[in-house]
């Protein structure tokens, strides 16, 4: 787990980097109205966080195994209105959630680490160190998306 951890900790210390010598006119820009800006990015990473905090900790607490539910992505961007929030705060709740996340994913041990989980589709089964790694890999994707000049 601790490669894990030093990978998130790596990933938001770019994103710190990045969006703090970013303007509004980059992290607000759309290349369509399909697509999100950079500020939604950000957003549906917090959505991402909080949902998963929220998974990290059931899966130890609820019967086995627990089932793990998909977000509503795009939704939950929009009822949040990413787009129109302050860079600040979305920086600092994204910050904030996943200091919190690497604190939850440092308190595991091998037992928990087993705990066996459901995605999304009956007999689908993974367990909770899947479900850790894969969550820094997909942020590690969107953080790609946010650093990539908006030229591209």
């Amino acid at each position: 787990m601790i490669k894990t951890i030093n990978k998130l900790e790596e990933l938001l210390t770019i994103t710190k980097e990045y969006i703090s010598k970013s303007s509004d006119t980059e992290l607000n820009h759309k290349a369509n109205s399909e697509k999100w800006s950079k500020k939604e990015i950000m957003g549906h990473l917090i959505d991402s966080g909080i949902n998963n905090l929220q998974r990290f900790t059931a899966v130890q607490i609820e019967k086995e195994p627990y089932r793990i539910m998909p977000m509503k992505q795009v939704e939950l961007v929009k009822v949040n209105d990413y787009q129109n929030s302050e860079i600040e705060e979305l920086l600092s709740f994204l910050m904030s959630i996943n200091i919190r996340i690497k604190n939850i994913m440092g308190l595991q041990n091998p037992q928990t680490l087993t705990t066996r989980i459901e995605l999304y589709t009956k007999g689908n089964m993974s367990d909770l160190r899947y479900l850790m790694e894969d969550y820094v890999a997909h942020f590690e994707q969107h953080v790609n998306q946010i650093i990539k000049p908006v030229n591209s």
